[in-house]
């Protein structure tokens, strides 16, 4: 049976970047497949179009949300169990909850839980997107990479605790509080969605009951990652 050529190449594409913990770029994946650099350019131009990949703000490229929102279905089996834990972890501390995953340099909320009794509420929706360098979700995903010595101070204090905590940097008066989602010992880093889980609140946040329900979400969305 005939197999189509540029389906092919764009499927091998993909496996080439889910094998790169750091990114690739346009040369070294073009090298690994044995094509021109230009018919490369164009696959990851396709391939980006549906966010299955994305580009770093130094051009090398990383898996996409798209790839996470087709794991999401081939595993219902996180996506179920995880919005009950989330669901919980928003009535716990009283904040919004949320799960976001890293795409490329961005953070991006892939679910949202609100408490049901919460007289004030801080704005994150499903979708919402920042730098992974800045807030506590993005923070607390970059804490879950390989130690490197370019790592800020915040990156190496939420990995040194187990949680970040932010206040400020993506809404005044907002506090934000996360840890990252453990993944399997024996899986390569770079080769899965990487993702956190946390919440947002006023300054009336109990900083310290959050990081512990933070964290005790994230060991249970972490048994679901691990099966």
């Amino acid at each position: 049976m005939s197999t189509l050529q540029t389906l092919d190449r764009g499927l091998r594409a993909l496996d080439v970047v889910s094998r790169s913990p750091a990114g690739i770029s346009v040369a070294e994946l073009a090298k690994e497949l044995g094509v021109h650099r230009a018919i490369c350019y164009r696959i990851v131009a396709t391939l980006e179009a549906h966010s299955l990949v994305a580009r770093a703000a130094d051009g090398r490229i990383r898996l996409g949300l798209g790839a996470a929102v087709l794991a999401s279905r081939f595993e219902p089996h996180f996506m179920r169990g995880a919005r009950p834990v989330l669901e919980e972890l928003a009535e716990r501390t009283r904040a919004t909850a949320f799960i976001a995953a890293a795409e490329g340099d961005a953070c991006v909320a892939v679910m949202v839980a609100e408490p049901r009794e919460a007289v004030l509420r801080v704005g994150y929706r499903v979708g919402s997107r920042h730098p992974l360098t800045q807030g506590a979700s993005g923070i607390a995903i970059l804490a879950m990479r390989p130690e490197s010595p370019r790592d800020p101070e915040s990156v190496r204090r939420a990995r040194r605790d187990g949680y970040c905590v932010t206040r400020g940097e993506l809404q005044k008066g907002a506090v934000g509080v996360s840890a990252g989602i453990g993944v399997p010992a024996d899986v390569e880093p770079g080769t899965v969605i990487e993702r956190s889980v946390g919440v947002v609140s006023t300054e009336e946040l109990d900083v310290e009951g959050a990081a512990a329900a933070v964290t005790r979400a994230a060991r249970l969305l972490s048994q679901l990652v691990t099966g």
